[in-house]
């Protein structure tokens, strides 16, 4: 059978809004290989250090790299918690670290002939022009890359969370990542308030499948309880546990009608899907970049801000004396002053000062236009290095072309999965119990909890098994003697993340093969 332009097609159905339906050879490797030999994106795969079967034995370090090993590559479906270290990124690295052996703090302002990297200085800078597709910003002064994600998103509460007796509640959904919750918490706690009357949760549909799913629906039904007293709205572009992508334009745009400050949490979204936080009007954003960019782990994170609220005006053209500009006729803060200028509260440091005063050093702060006046310190040239090589082969593609392979890739994962829980479920339930004819519906080994619409979700569907003792251990330790990576969240669920970067469609038929031999036996 000819399965010519297959990945393309099925992308463009899907991104249609239809499903489309894989034939019976699909499940076969030689389907699999067909949709690789396809892949436009396949030649980056070799862009990245794949970990092996023998090198993911290794318990010293032996001075060797993956491909100079004569081993097969792992299946590696991690990339939702770490990515794949991209080959240049030692090339990267080296040449910060001749930079600062040969000529010291001169690397500060000066770009070295045949080096990948700019002036330290400029790095940060640098980084940002190339998030801006990535993202959907306007222009990199809307985006800043620095600190981690935490450190990020305590920055833009301080300068977005003003809470006043009238509006003082922050909405987040029921299950965000632990640190989402402590900072919230915190900088509730911070404003002498209680996170008991602060902290609003939006609370799953109930009579979803999953019993996990945030509908818009109940988003925007939570908004509108609490419109008249809430300051703020966090929630995440992608749910981490679910994989669940959120209606980010839509709920942008409701929230802020209300008067409210709208962030994002897009640690699972960046590099993953398209975004467009400018043209969406978000208000803050900020993300991780060791996830789907693969700048390594604890690597150095991000944030956008939306122009309007980067502004530097003299007082005198100052808008309505309101530090946040433009924030959809919810004024809830003064702004700061410095000298003539006038700009969003924030806390300031030394970085931040525009670089055209910065070394005067002087007590006024004159923050540099745009996000990057959120800068604090001086970021890391070594993480800036690292990220500057993982951003060099988003340089190489397009989000829509990463998306197209996404939806394709997730869609052939789901397809497989189901075929092996209808199986499953045939074996369980199809024979005669005890020697009779009558049968007992059993629960299913597994289930996926991640949203069925392709369109709502990204690079990652989260599997949960059954609720049996020990079946998580097993299946785990299958898994890892079969060289698959992926993901496990106590206590029954493994998340896979099938990143369009550096995962094949064969990739995908082996994990299925090698979990559905680990499922049933």
């Amino acid at each position: 059978m000819d399965f010519s332009n297959e990945l393309i097609s099925k992308a463009k159905l899907i991104r249609a809004g239809q499903t489309p339906k894989f034939p019976s050879e699909a499940t076969t490797r030689e389907y699999a290989e067909a949709l690789d030999a396809q892949d436009k994106l396949a030649p980056l795969r070799h862009d990245f250090l794949i970990p092996t079967v023998s090198s993911l034995k290794k318990k010293a370090l032996t001075g060797t790299k993956p491909q100079d090993e004569d081993s097969e590559s792992s299946i590696y479906l991690i990339g939702n918690s770490l990515g794949a270290q991209p080959k240049t990124a030692r090339k990267y690295l080296d040449a910060q670290l001749e930079t600062w052996a040969s000529i010291g703090v001169n690397g500060h302002f000066t770009t070295m002939e045949n080096s990948p990297l700019t002036s330290w200085q400029d790095m940060a800078e640098d980084c940002a022009k190339k998030f801006v597709p990535i993202v959907g910003a306007a222009s990199s002064s809307e985006v800043v890359v620095m600190n981690t994600l935490t450190v990020n998103l305590h920055l833009m509460l301080a300068s977005f969370y003003r809470p006043t007796e009238k509006r003082h509640k922050i909405i987040i959904e029921w299950k965000p990542f632990p640190s989402d919750w402590y900072a919230v918490q915190s900088q509730i706690e911070w404003h002498g308030r209680s996170p008991s009357t602060s902290m609003i949760e939006v609370q799953p549909d109930s009579d979803s499948d999953s019993g996990l799913y945030l509908s818009t629906k109940s988003i925007l039904s939570t908004i509108d309880a609490h419109a008249e007293s809430t300051a703020l709205l966090l929630l995440p572009g992608i749910q981490y546990y679910t994989g669940q992508l959120l209606d980010m334009p839509l709920i942008t745009k409701y929230a802020q009608e209300r008067g409210i400050m709208v962030g994002w949490d897009l640690a699972h979204a960046v590099g993953n899907v398209e975004l467009a936080l400018h043209d969406w009007n978000v208000d803050f954003a900020v993300w991780c970049t060791y996830k789907y960019v693969n700048a390594g782990p604890g690597a150095i994170g991000g944030a956008f801000v939306h122009e309007r609220h980067g502004k530097v005006t003299p007082a005198s053209q100052h808008v309505n004396g309101n530090g946040v500009n433009g924030t959809n006729g919810h004024s809830h803060s003064n702004g700061q002053t410095a000298g003539e200028m006038k700009f969003t509260p924030r806390l300031a440091g030394w970085y931040g000062n525009d670089k055209s005063v910065r070394f005067n050093m002087e007590r006024t702060f004159q923050p540099t236009p745009g996000a990057q006046g959120w800068v604090i310190s001086n970021p890391s040239a070594v993480d800036l290095a690292s990220l500057s090589a993982a951003l060099e082969i988003f340089g190489k593609t397009s989000m829509k072309d990463l998306r197209d392979k996404a939806l394709v890739i997730t869609g052939y994962a789901e397809f497989l999965l189901k075929r092996l829980l209808a199986q499953t479920s045939s074996d369980i339930n199809g024979n005669g119990v005890n020697g009779h004819d009558e049968r007992k519906k059993q629960e299913p080994l597994f289930k996926i909890i991640t949203p069925v619409n392709p369109l709502e979700r990204g690079s990652q569907l989260s599997i949960l098994l059954a609720d049996k003792p020990g079946l998580l251990e097993k299946v785990s330790k299958a898994l890892e003697e079969n060289a698959v990576v992926c993901d496990k969240r106590k206590p029954n669920v493994i998340r896979i993340a099938p990143v369009p970067l550096y995962c094949t469609f064969v990739d995908v038929w082996r994990f299925v093969r090698i979990f559905g031999e680990a499922i049933r036996g």
